[in-house]
């Protein structure tokens, strides 16, 4: 596809709201994903500190 301008690029012949908010909403989707993963990881090696402190006991 051509586009005229930068503007009927970002509109994509009237479907930019449509295009662009899908883009946005799964970039948002894998955002909140890494940052939930990073959580758990976080827990997962402090819950095996634990386990392994407690062994050595």
């Amino acid at each position: 596809m051509e586009w005229a301008s930068w503007s009927d690029f970002w509109a994509m012949g009237g479907y930019g709201f449509y295009v662009w908010g899908s883009f946005g909403a799964t970039a948002a989707c894998v955002g909140v994903e890494v940052m939930l993963l990073r959580r758990a990881a976080a827990h997962t090696r402090r819950r095996l500190r634990r386990m392994l402190q407690w062994e050595e006991q």
